[in-house]
């Protein structure tokens, strides 16, 4: 099985239409007769830089000049202005630099568009052959996914051949494809068979349990398609992650695949800024530690184990703001309102500075500064019992902030509702995001974080607790 996954090779056609831009910027600007190298170079990577943003250049099921056109226009203009900023020769008059700089877009339009019609046919030729096309499951055998089967038969240039149906409570005799299996046996279908494509249609599967399974997907690198609700109203809207089969709008999930350059960003992210405010910080810290030795007696960091990334446990660091057991604190949901928390104490705890020395944690590389809060084993494993979705918080590093943080997310609040917000950041991540949480963070000191959620409490009035209590997140 591990074999035949290593011999599969993900072949993308991006990498060919990069170079088929480049050839042609390049050949319509020697056309209009501009031979410096400055103003050739940036006007032909400014043009490239700008097809990559407009995502010319990313695999689609359809391929159509007529529909990139408007794009194609909006690069070969950007070509032609960079073309007259870089040439700083002086040969030539304002009007003429103008009037070259438009011939010459045309000239790229041109181009573009001729290259782009060659490529295009040749990756349709490709994957009518079958060397670029991708088998795909469809999961859900009602008339939406009847229909997708259909149309991709149909139309071997979109690159995707349907090997069969998965779902629940269907019979097999009523399908125009083989049923492969249940819902639940979809990961190991799509290991026997070696493949890589999903579409997710609508079937007899709970939603829950759909999420589940495209979740699982994303973080093994398959390529998933979704069909949206209200799919109908989507057709005309060709945003990036949107691709249209006959009549059906599909959404193109991502693969949950950080690339290195990201993870080695949000790395630096948190190691430059953990280092400058645990610096900036160390007053703060020292006085603080100072309050609590007179205020509690005792020892003022304490030491506890928190369920990381991919479940990977870790000692999380805090200021000892209650003098309780290690014991009691694994077990105690929290102590926002133990007779034990003094004045002190009750302020670290609503300003958060009690949670500063995760700094350490962070810059030794335990945690993030943004993503799901760590909890610990205990509740881990009760959670994950009620809530089907609490494990994918773990696909990432554990954050001294999240999205479900700056949401008033806290203390006795939905714990479901957490969850959802988790997965929404994973599933939406960027560095920018981050950023944004961290200041969003800033202004959170000032309040009060939690409210009181009943549906809290009764989750956890049902675990063995000792009585006592202790600190919690």
């Amino acid at each position: 099985m591990t074999a035949a996954r290593t011999q599969r090779r993900t072949i993308t056609i991006t990498p060919a239409l990069v170079a088929t831009d480049l050839v042609a910027l390049v050949l319509a600007v020697l056309v209009g007769g501009h031979l410096a190298p400055l103003a050739t170079a940036g006007a032909v990577l400014g043009a490239l830089v700008v097809a990559g943003a407009l995502h010319l250049n990313r695999s689609r099921l359809v391929l159509s000049v007529l529909e990139d056109l408007p794009a194609l226009g909006f690069v070969a203009l950007t070509g032609g202005v960079l073309l007259m900023a870089f040439d700083v020769s002086g040969a030539r008059t304002v009007g003429e630099s103008i009037i070259g700089a438009a011939v010459t877009a045309l000239a790229m339009l041109g181009a573009l568009i001729a290259s782009r019609s060659l490529a295009y046919a040749m990756v349709r030729h490709l994957r009518r052959t079958g060397v670029l096309a991708h088998r795909v499951v469809v999961v859900g055998t009602d008339k939406v996914g009847r229909e997708l089967v259909s149309a991709l038969r149909a139309d071997p240039t979109l690159g995707l051949r349907p090997l069969g149906f998965v779902d629940d409570d269907v019979d097999p005799r009523t399908l125009s494809a083989p049923l492969l299996g249940p819902t639940h046996r979809l990961p190991a279908v799509l290991r026997d068979l070696s493949v890589d494509d999903v579409i997710f249609a609508f079937g007899a599967a709970e939603d829950q349990r759909t999420l589940s399974l495209v979740r699982w997907c994303q973080l093994n690198q398959r390529q998933v398609f979704v069909v949206p609700r209200y799919f109908q109203l989507l057709g005309h809207d060709r945003a990036r992650s949107l691709e249209v089969v006959r009549d059906t709008t599909l959404v193109r999930l991502h693969r949950f695949r950080a690339q290195p350059g990201q993870v080695l960003a949000k790395r630096a992210f948190d190691v430059v800024l953990s280092l400058a405010a645990l610096v900036v910080l160390s007053p703060l810290l020292a006085v603080a530690a100072g309050l609590l030795h007179l205020e509690t007696g005792s020892g003022v960091l304490f030491r506890q184990e928190r369920v990381g990334r991919g479940g990977r446990t870790f000692e999380l660091l805090k200021l000892r703001t209650i003098p309780a057991t290690t014991a009691e604190a694994n077990v105690t949901w929290n102590a926002d309102h133990d007779p034990r928390l003094g004045r002190v104490g009750k302020f670290l705890r609503r300003t958060g500075i009690d949670e500063l020395p995760q700094l350490w944690n962070i810059l030794r590389g335990d945690m993030s500064l943004v993503g799901p809060r760590p909890e610990r084993p205990f509740f881990v494993q009760q959670f994950s019992e009620t809530l089907e979705e609490y494990r994918d918080r773990h696909r990432v590093a554990t954050g001294l902030t999240g999205w479900a943080q700056v949401n008033k997310l806290r203390g006795d609040t939905s714990i479901e509702d957490r969850v959802r917000a988790d997965n929404y950041y994973i599933e939406n991540w960027s560095l920018w995001t981050d950023a944004k949480i961290l200041v969003r963070t800033l202004g959170t000191f000032r309040h009060d974080p939690a409210r009181k959620r009943p549906e809290v409490i009764s989750m956890l009035t049902a675990a063995a607790q000792p009585a006592g209590s202790a600190t919690a997140d």
